[in-house]
């Protein structure tokens, strides 16, 4: 098993988040959501990335999510890396919106490449050797501070970097209590990790979705 099928966000308002997510991004079967069963408060331990080939697509995307009622946590920009900006949706959903080119290749599209799912975990090496005891294989890895696991096409790739590195990426508190408010889907079993993600089969998570 080396990709993610989706993920599920727990939201307060389902249809409203359904539609975001359609409005924004064009998502539909990689990010399911369903009612929010346990309270969260402040960072979520994790984000949600769109990779895209070129700025432009970074703005038409940011500029969409916006539209839909996202609020803006770093604005889109040129960096070291690349180009790109954080902005949260509605249901709280932290989403990364990021190209490594800093030049533009052809006209502006909503396109995105890959969806990352970036979690931010207490210890990496530890939580290295517990994916790859449930059968990911890893894809890179840079020591203790960032891993990164091979991906399927069509899954949603899977990443782990320092909790409190990944909050100030995304321009954020690294505080924050109670639930994840995620579940990954795969076909890798049910159980939940070192910092408490919880996986589930993708059949189980599909019934649950709203």
């Amino acid at each position: 098993m080396n990709s993610i099928a989706s993920v599920t966000l727990e939201v307060d308002d389902p249809t409203a988040a359904a539609s975001f997510y359609t409005a924004a991004f064009g998502l539909d079967t990689q990010v399911r959501v369903r009612a929010a069963q346990t309270p969260s408060t402040g960072f979520r331990g994790f984000t949600l990335s769109l990779v895209v080939s070129q700025p432009a697509n970074v703005n038409a995307l940011f500029e969409a999510a916006l539209d839909a009622g996202a609020t803006t946590l770093k604005p889109a920009a040129k960096s070291l890396w690349g180009y790109g900006g954080v902005v949260q949706a509605p249901d709280g959903t932290i989403w990364q919106i990021a190209s490594s080119s800093k030049k533009d290749t052809g006209p502006a599209t909503r396109q995105f490449d890959e969806i990352v799912l970036l979690l931010g975990v207490a210890d990496v090496a530890e939580s290295k050797k517990f994916y790859v005891g449930h059968g990911l294989t890893v894809g890179k890895s840079f020591a203790s501070k960032y891993v990164e696991f091979a991906t399927d096409a069509g899954g949603v790739k899977l990443a782990l970097y320092k909790r409190r590195a990944l909050a100030k990426v995304a321009g954020v508190s690294p505080d924050g209590t109670g639930s994840h408010r995620l579940t990954i889907g795969s076909d890798a079993g049910t159980f939940t990790d070192p910092d408490g993600f919880a996986w589930a089969t993708v059949p189980e998570t599909a019934r649950s979705s709203q």
